[in-house]
């Protein structure tokens, strides 16, 4: 079957590993399921994996892809959750939770297994191209909102790096929700999308806001850190997932950090059961996934090209075949 694969790591020339061809089908251990992938998307995690991260040589190659919609065994429309060995359904429970490409063969691929119990419906009223949005960064995004910093409707949340995958779904997700959204880009183009997504306010990065919030989004890491922690109310709440700038900030701003008993949690992912409230969220409210770009997954390379450089705003899917 043909496939987007790692055969190769590089740290600072991760395209170099990205190979498109032909791959083995897919076999299904029993509790797993194949599923025919419809449509895939991208996320920074499959730059993290050709980069060596989490992805030893001795796994490789290795089909990328996290994220998927596609039709199972039976004809029916999914989505798959992505987190494998989340309770053992599938793999044993001692086994360590792990993401599609760091243990297992990924979504870039016309089929993919995965643990049956990591199926999930797809609702009617998304399209394989939206659902496949979901189960990454949206979910991650949808977690740290609701989650994790525990926001409520009439709160105000800062999300930083408006454009990334994460953060538009922090926008769009926090705007239905009855937040008031900030948010902020190096890029004035970025920043106008941002306004039209339903933020309030749309900033360059460090600028002080008109208002302290009550949490903050962030997946940017050093560049923004500082001026994360200084953005918040007293008592507020950091919810980071990722450090695509670093994760070693110059001003670790600890002294503010308890002086106001601010909270910094970690967030990684999701839950299935919060992938499943994500999906029906999406499918009651018309709240939809913003897709950068659609293209065949023979043209791959050119979506990672474009993610590597930042020059996108929203995600970029694959349509199989």
């Amino acid at each position: 079957m043909f496939a987007v694969y790692a055969a190769r790591t590089d740290r600072d020339r991760p395209l170099d590993g990205l190979e498109t061809g032909e791959r083995p089908a897919p076999d299904a251990p029993p509790g797993w399921s194949v599923v025919d992938v419809r449509a895939a998307s991208l996320n920074h995690h499959d730059l993290w994996s050709l980069r060596g991260v989490g992805l030893p040589e001795e796994r490789l190659p290795m089909i990328l892809g996290c994220d998927a919609a596609g039709v199972d065994a039976d004809g029916n429309e999914v989505v798959l959750h992505s987190v494998i060995g989340q309770t053992g359904h599938g793999v044993g429970p001692r086994e360590p939770r792990s993401i599609l490409t760091e243990r297992y063969q990924g979504t870039f691929a016309e089929r993919v297994a995965v643990p049956t119990w990591n199926i999930l419906p797809k609702p009617k009223e998304l399209s394989f191209e939206e659902a496949a949005c979901l189960p990454t960064a949206w979910l991650t995004a949808y977690r740290m909102l609701f989650t994790n910093a525990g926001v409520r409707p009439g709160d105000s949340v800062l999300v930083q790096g408006a454009g990334g995958g994460v953060a538009t779904a922090a926008i769009v997700l926090g705007r239905a929700a009855g937040l008031r959204v900030f948010a902020t880009s190096r890029d004035e183009a970025k920043r106008r999308r941002a306004l039209e997504l339903g933020a309030v306010e749309a900033l360059e990065p460090g600028a002080r806001l008109p208002q302290r919030v009550d949490a903050v989004i962030e997946t940017v890491g050093a560049a923004t850190w500082s001026h994360s922690v200084k953005s918040l109310r007293p008592g507020g709440t950091l919810v980071i997932s990722g450090a695509t700038s670093g994760d070693r900030p110059s001003h670790a701003e600890l002294t503010r950090i308890f002086f106001l008993e601010l909270r910094v949690v970690g967030s990684t992912m999701g839950t299935k059961d919060e992938l499943e409230d994500l999906l029906s969220f999406c499918a009651a409210t018309g709240v939809r996934p913003v897709v950068d770009e659609v293209l065949p997954m023979d043209r791959a390379r050119e979506g990672f090209a474009r993610m590597e450089s930042g020059e996108l705003f929203g995600k970029i899917v694959l349509r199989a075949s």
